[in-house]
């Protein structure tokens, strides 16, 4: 008998169990230099087949590059979202799902002519290969998945960050192009037809967590690779926007850097937490947010909204003063769309339309997506804190041109506490459609419920972004020592309420950007947008009791550099 030293080592992750010791694909260990993910994706992809299966002369094919990622889950590894594996371990989207997806977008009379019919007796006249990358998809192939609901919104204690909500792995693909094939039985078959019926299928999203923006095409490509024809996203749109943003970049467990067009999603559902929380009681708010964007309890829930970004501009860098961190400046179109428009009548989608304006404006008005948003972006408003070669700090969003009357819906410090008046009115409004009455005496008990006994809104008008002031309370004393007055040196600096690092703090802070409506001398009676060089300055305070934080609020009260209390 050989004694082989090790040889468990020299056995394939995909051959092993999932256990603590031997293979944990989902787990990310910090303290490892390579996780089990990247080394079965290295494995994986040494040994698969260097080329896509050739379809042959008897199928058609065409081929679709996505706009982001894309994962159909095989279910082979347990805990791990991973992609099916098709011929020579090529990852693949299954025929029998394209089949199926097919025949959605199928009128009654075109299943009947394909044979597409449940009860139909005889086989289809059309056959779905299923779709295979034909890219280079092995890069950048360990995607990351970070639940942090509890920790952003619901636990008080955030220096201990809750168990379930580490950061976890999946395997997707980063923008392949993926050929899809289709045969045919009919003698005469109208391919521009079916591939009409396939394209508006495709617009609909394909594989899995196509409601946080994977799956979804961008557009077809020619037989040369170049692109064709942009492939139009499916479903009722509720929502349309042009934003334009500037931040911290995400990173893989690699290093490598994305955009990741999942952060509105993720940002519109804390916002939604934090709405309904303040409306009612934990568990009912839950539920209420689960219906709009999805969720996993009792069994898993299919939310009514996807979101599908389409990035028009983008500049992926890095913040070189020292620290190498990953940057992003990016542009483009945000729809919300309601995926199943037969679950709600008009008088409910015509509701959820006004919550989702009220959600974003909200979310544009109080801070920002992605890393870091409820900060302000240090780079654009405190510059003599990068002068001390610090690390980056906050994000910065705006409405884009086409899309400024957003911004001039509040434009003055009066208008804030009216808006956030109506953001409740309209939840409420969504909630008695179904069936739900709002009972505020009985709200959730979350560090950051929407609630007037939780939550205090402060601002100031600041005239340029080097106006800011609120920006040095958080780095410096807002109030020095003076022995003259007997007035001892108070600061907010690394407490609960700023937070510092692995803590959410309690406060958030804002420049927004002032749009105002001013005459069309194209268009007489008629008002335009037009930017201004103000910014509206706002701190959003969760009180926690602490000294510090009570003695902060009190300073507040004397309406230094002009802040009042707005909400």
């Amino acid at each position: 008998m050989v004694n082989i030293p090790n040889a468990g080592n020299l056995v394939p992750l995909m051959f092993q169990a999932q256990v603590k010791g031997r293979s944990q694909l989902q787990y990310i260990d910090q303290n490892a230099e390579v996780q089990d993910s990247q080394r079965w994706a290295s494995e994986w992809t040494q040994e698969v087949y260097p080329h896509p299966p050739d379809l042959g002369k008897t199928v058609a094919a065409r081929t679709y590059k996505m706009q982001w990622r894309f994962v159909t889950n095989g279910g082979q590894f347990e805990g791990i979202i991973f992609p099916a594996l098709g011929a020579f371990g090529l990852p693949f989207y299954p025929g029998s799902s394209m089949k199926g997806l097919f025949c959605q977008a199928c009128t009654s009379e075109q299943k009947q002519r394909y044979r597409l019919t449940k009860n139909s007796d005889e086989p289809s006249l059309l056959r779905f290969h299923g779709g295979y990358p034909v890219n280079d998809w092995k890069q950048n192939l360990v995607d990351i998945v970070h639940p942090q609901q509890k920790w952003q919104v619901q636990t008080h204690n955030t220096g201990q960050k809750p168990s379930n909500e580490t950061g976890f792995a999946l395997i997707s693909l980063s923008e392949p192009a993926i050929q899809f094939g289709i045969s045919s039985q009919l003698p005469d078959t109208d391919w521009e037809e079916v591939w009409a019926i396939w394209e508006q299928a495709l617009g609909y999203g394909i594989g899995c967590r196509t409601s946080s923006g994977y799956g979804l095409p961008k557009v077809r490509l020619t037989e040369s690779g170049e692109e064709d024809y942009p492939i139009p996203i499916q479903g009722e749109q509720l929502y349309k926007a042009f934003l334009k943003g500037e931040g911290q970049a995400p990173q893989l467990i690699g290093g490598e850097k994305e955009f990741r067009p999942n952060l509105f999603r993720g940002s519109l559902r804390g916002h939604a937490l934090r709405i309904f929380g303040g409306l009612t009681d934990n568990k009912t708010a839950e539920k209420l947010v689960e219906n709009l964007f999805g969720g996993v309890n009792d069994g898993g829930t299919q939310g009514l909204l996807t979101c599908a970004f389409k990035t028009s501009a983008l500049n992926l860098g890095t913040f070189t003063d020292g620290y190498g961190e990953p940057t992003y400046e990016v542009a483009g179109e945000l729809r919300w769309l309601l995926m199943s428009p037969r679950q709600l009548d008009e008088i409910k989608q015509q509701t959820l339309k006004k919550l989702l304006q009220a959600f974003m404006r909200f979310a544009l008005l109080f801070g920002g997506f992605g890393k870091s948003w409820r900060r302000a972006d240090h780079r654009l408003f405190y510059e003599e804190y990068y002068n001390r070669r610090k690390p980056l700090i906050g994000c910065h969003w705006q409405w884009d041109e086409k899309s400024l009357t957003y911004g001039a819906k509040v434009s003055r410090l009066n208008q804030v506490g009216r808006f956030i008046n109506q953001v409740r009115q309209i939840a409420s409004e969504w909630m008695q459609l179904q069936g739900i009455e709002p009972d505020e005496r009985n709200h959730a008990n979350w560090r950051e419920a929407w609630h007037p006994d939780c939550v205090e809104v402060w601002g100031r008008l600041a005239e340029g972004a080097e106006d800011s002031v609120a920006l040095k309370w958080l780095h410096e004393p807002y109030q020095k020592e003076n022995h003259r007055f007997r007035e001892a040196e108070k600061s907010i600096r690394q407490s609960s309420v700023t937070g510092q690092i692995s803590q959410v703090g309690r406060l958030w802070h804002r420049m927004y950007p002032v749009v105002k409506l001013v005459d069309n001398p194209k268009n007489p009676g008629k008002k335009k947008p037009r930017s201004t060089p103000n910014y509206l300055e706002l701190l959003t305070i969760f009180p926690d009791d602490s000294d510090k934080c009570n003695d902060f609020l009190d300073f507040l009260d004397t309406e230094p550099e002009g802040f009042r209390r707005l909400w």
